[in-house]
């Protein structure tokens, strides 16, 4: 009973429906006789004299022109404003049209735009609840005829198809009859529409009762009428929206499902979802629809997803032209090169695109959602079909290749898929991982990444031509672009040529490093020259095509690099050991000198590239040529060469470019040569100290002191060099290598290497033994470091240096003090003397002494402060040390020579006060005036 209620309440509101046509028509012709008369009006004003003011009214109106009650009177003051504010045709009809509502011939008001919460739930709630009720109602029939015993099978699925088909014709009817405005008001409600999606699913359920349940139809028949409907029901989408084309893409997918078969075909399944895709994909484009191509985009990878994890095995030829159909599909028909999105009131219309030439537009194209979406779906399937964990009929790596060259291709076509192109980048990186790992190569590194079994082992071969042919497709296409997009599109040209850089790199590095041969690579040595050399041709031409393309720096300077990169693999697949660090640091430095030939900006900076290629593989391989091939003569081994050539080299690309107008180079090729030059010392240093072994022991403390006497050198040269040409690399490089160096005295010198601490023998011989080098050497080199700085530096850090060498001084002359009574070994276990304690006492007091003199002589405040620092100590010392230690006469002279020290340096600086013109705390000698940058002494 419930059902035929169901069925009459239908017929009931259909009647009412046609029966309002007539007056809904009638409307509809008053509203636009309403329109013409005020457009009249309006332009009947336009063409009246204007009128005599001192006739006029009140409110400035002649008496013919005084309103009267009614609607017309407010149409002639609309139609007034109207000619005031837009006199001409165009401007009036314009505001016709955009006219409120006015009153209908029956008096009552029309309903305005705004649409109320009432009309939102009565006009779309009940349309989509009838439209359920309906599909419902007629399997509630059907179940009914079927649980009573009243019709056989064959009438029952009669009786169902004929309702089906009335729903769809109904919806039919009802569309060409109804109203214009409540198709605009309701258009995600709209009755043909839902009305058709219920005849679609009654229909859609007879076929499958038919064959999955009577077995009146078999397998192809079934297969057929059901993509029939679903196609059908995509097509008449187009007459009512976006809402039925989802349900018949569901109803496409959902297929499948529906009809089992004993053998199943592969080709058949995903021609179809094919077919289903690309009719809603025409639908869509027809009609400017997003959401139902992006989920025809899900619904497809997840049928490719969901065949290609449970078919053992799997065919990838089908799934690979159901990809290729839709990446064809994507990049030609939908969403294509169209740059305008859809209209605001359509469903699922994206937002306005950003600005055309700007990074934001170019990664926020139109219609993002569905080119995404399949760009996404071909890039998984295609990495899952080379993976381990599925089984395939054949490995798939022609077809890996096909759909990631398709997608990268599509990327290449449009700007508005650019995420084509960065998917298509990632997958053939990915991919080319995936197969040159499961080349086995990584087994002979560590045995768990060995292949799970045998018969997914990709050969050696196969993976690297696979490498090769991707580089190939990418270097090739990113030509394409850049010939045919630099001067409109910038940003898009410039993100292909850095793709065309990086994925020949990276693909061919994968291929090298895990398949190919270290000793000497012909095939992947040659590739990477050709590869290099096309890039540098690119380069040329883009630069003779500079006029037509004003902002090809940003892409050549890629290009540029890239083709650093392919020569740098090159020549590891050439070359070995010393030859290829040489080898990389003569071709970087020929960029540089290039610039000679051609003004390229990048050059300079490929250099720096080169530099940087040139200390990671120093860092990997310290010795350059191998631990067991390393010589053990010092100096005149494979060191000076590995080390000193690259330095070498960039120093002469640091003074070829010294008159070059890009200062950050500059500043970095000096920066960079500084470094070399002081690696290549340093390592000599430390493999002639350790017997012509490299290791990582912890240096002794004559190691560190030639480090840290070449720190002061380096500092001292650097700052002769920003004398003669001045440089900000000069001059912070000198001074941070200073403020190193004396991190180092307090870390090395006074602590960790200090042979009280450390017990390290000093030598046999007084005097110069392991103190003159470690300490007094350091003292004077930061001495004269500090005296050349005054004037040239600021004076916090020259007073610095002054401090470091007293305090390596004092160091020296106490260590001194304790070598002289107690040996070589001057360990603090083995105690002290009472002539060494006062010995200290009458060192650091003489000590202090010189150190006020010195600061005397020279006018520096550093160094007498220092000296009043140390005298300071020794007095320290006598009242709390030999007080207590020292006995009878050592004690007396102890005390005896403090006081005349003490006398003696009061005269000297009452002297050096009266000298200077009685200064005080607030005139400092001359030559040491503060002024932030050191003074120089006249």
């Amino acid at each position: 009973m419930l059902e035929v209620i169901a069925l009459l309440a239908f017929v009931m509101a259909l009647t009412a429906f046609l029966r309002g046509r007539n007056t809904a028509e009638r409307l509809d012709a008053e509203i636009e006789a309403l329109k013409a008369e005020i457009a009249r009006l309006a332009e009947q004003r336009v063409a009246e004299p204007a009128p005599d003011l001192a006739s006029a009214g009140p409110e400035g109106r002649t008496p013919e022109e005084e309103p009267a009650e009614g609607p017309w009177s407010q149409a002639r003051q609309d139609a007034r404003i109207f000619s005031d504010e837009a006199p001409d045709r165009e401007g009036l009809e314009q505001a016709a049209r955009e006219m409120p509502a006015v009153p209908s011939a029956s008096g009552q008001p029309r309903v305005d735009r705004t649409e109320s919460l009432e009309s939102r739930i009565g006009g779309r709630w009940p349309v989509w609840v009838g439209g359920l009720a309906l599909a419902l109602g007629g399997y509630f029939l059907v179940q009914y005829s079927i649980d009573a015993g009243l019709l056989s099978p064959a009438v029952r699925l009669t009786l169902a198809a004929g309702f089906g088909l009335l729903l769809g014709v109904a919806g039919e009817v009802v569309r060409r009859r109804a109203m214009p405005t409540s198709a605009d008001r309701f258009r995600n409600a709209m009755i043909p529409g839902v009305l058709t999606a219920a005849g679609a699913v009654t229909l859609f359920g007879v076929v499958y009762a038919a064959h999955g349940i009577y077995g009146f139809v078999g397998t192809g028949a079934a297969f057929v009428l059901l993509a029939l409907i679903s196609l059908a029901t995509v097509g008449l989408s187009l007459l009512h929206g976006q809402a039925l084309a989802g349900l018949g893409l569901l109803a496409s997918l959902l297929t499948p499902l529906f009809v089992s078969s004993a053998e199943p075909s592969p080709w058949v399944l995903f021609g179809f979802l094919s077919i289903a895709w690309l009719a809603t994909l025409a639908a869509s484009r027809f009609r400017r629809w997003t959401v139902v191509p992006t989920l025809a985009n899900a619904g497809l990878g997840l049928w490719g997803l969901a065949y290609v994890a449970l078919a053992t095995p799997f065919e990838a030829p089908p799934v690979a032209f159901a990809l290729l159909v839709m990446i064809a599909g994507v990049g030609l028909v939908w969403p294509s090169g169209v740059e305008r999105p859809a209209a605001a009131s359509d469903v699922g219309a994206p937002d306005a695109a950003a600005p055309e030439g700007a990074w934001e537009g170019l990664f926020k194209p139109p219609y993002t959602a569905i080119s995404l979406s399949a760009a996404i779906v071909a890039t998984l399937l295609a990495l899952l079909f080379i993976s381990p964990a599925v089984d395939a009929a054949h490995f798939p790596v022609s077809e890996f290749v096909v759909v990631i060259a398709f997608l990268a291709a599509a990327g290449a076509l449009r700007a508005t898929a650019v995420y084509a192109a960065l998917l298509a980048t990632l997958g053939a990186i990915a991919g080319t991982w995936s197969l040159t790992a499961l080349s086995n190569v990584l087994a002979y590194l560590d045995p768990s990444f060995a292949a799970p079994s045998p018969e997914i082992v990709v050969p050696g071969r196969t993976a690297m031509l696979t490498a090769m042919t991707l580089s190939t497709l990418f270097v090739l296409f990113g030509s394409f672009v850049l010939a045919r997009r630099l001067a409109g599109e910038r940003q898009f040209a410039i993100l292909w040529a850095g793709i065309a850089a990086v994925v020949p790199n990276a693909l061919l590095a994968m291929s090298f490093l895990m398949t190919g041969t270290f000793a000497f690579d012909l095939p992947h040595g040659l590739a990477a020259l050709i590869g290099g050399l096309f890039l540098l041709g690119l380069v040329e031409w883009l630069y003779r095509r500079r006029a037509e393309t004003k902002d090809a720096d940003a892409a050549a300077g890629l290009l540029a690099l890239g083709s650093l990169g392919l020569f740098v693999i090159g020549l590891h697949a050439w070359t070995d050991g010393l030859v290829t660090t040489l080898a990389i640091a003569f071709l970087g430095a020929g960029y540089t000198f290039a610039t000679r030939l051609r003004s390229w900006p990048i050059l300079p900076w490929v250099t720096v590239a080169s530099a940087i290629v040139v200390l990671a593989r120093i860092a990997w391989e310290p010795t350059i040529v191998g631990p067991g091939s390393l010589g053990t003569t010092p100096v005149f081994n494979a060191l000076l060469p590995g080390y000193g050539m690259p330095a070498l080299l960039l120093v002469a690309s640091a003074y070829f470019l010294r008159a070059s107008p890009d200062l950050r180079v500059r500043n970095l090729l000096q920066a960079l040569a500084s470094l070399f030059v002081l690696l290549t010392l340093a390592i000599l240093v430390r493999h002639a100290m350790h017997g012509g072994v490299l290791d990582s022991s912890v240096p002794t403390l004559g190691e560190q002191a030639i480090y840290t006497l070449l720190a002061i050198g380096a500092s001292g040269i650097l700052m002769t060099l920003d004398g003669r040409s001045p440089s900000p690399v000069f001059r912070y490089g000198g001074m941070v290598l200073g403020v190193l160096s004396m991190l180092s005295v307090l870390s090395a010198h006074l602590a960790g290497l200090n042979p009280y601490f450390s017990g390290e023998l000093l030598g046999s011989i007084p005097f110069f033994d392991l103190l003159f080098i470690g300490y007094l050497l350091p003292a004077v080199g930061y001495a004269g470091l500090a005296w050349y700085a005054r004037g040239r530096r600021p004076l916090p850090y020259v007073m610095a240096l002054a401090v470091s060498g007293a305090v390596l001084a004092f160091a020296w002359a106490t260590l001194s003090v304790r070598r002289f009574w107690q040996g070589e070994n001057v360990a603090d276990w083995k105690g002290f003397v009472q002539g060494e304690t006062y010995t200290y006492s009458v060192v650091w007091l003489v000590l202090g002494v010189l150190l006020l003199v010195a600061g005397s002589r020279f006018d520096a405040k550093s160094i007498r402060i220092a000296s009043a620092v140390l005298v300071f100590i020794a007095v320290l010392k006598v009242f709390l040390i030999d007080m207590a230690n020292l006995e009878g006469v050592l004690r007396a002279l102890s005390f005896i020579g403090l006081g005349g020290v003490l006398i003696g340096i009061g005269l000297f600086y009452q002297k050096i006060l009266s000298g200077s013109g009685g200064g005080g705390p607030g005139n400092a000698p001359a030559g040491e005036t503060d002024t932030g940058e050191g003074a120089r002494p006249a």
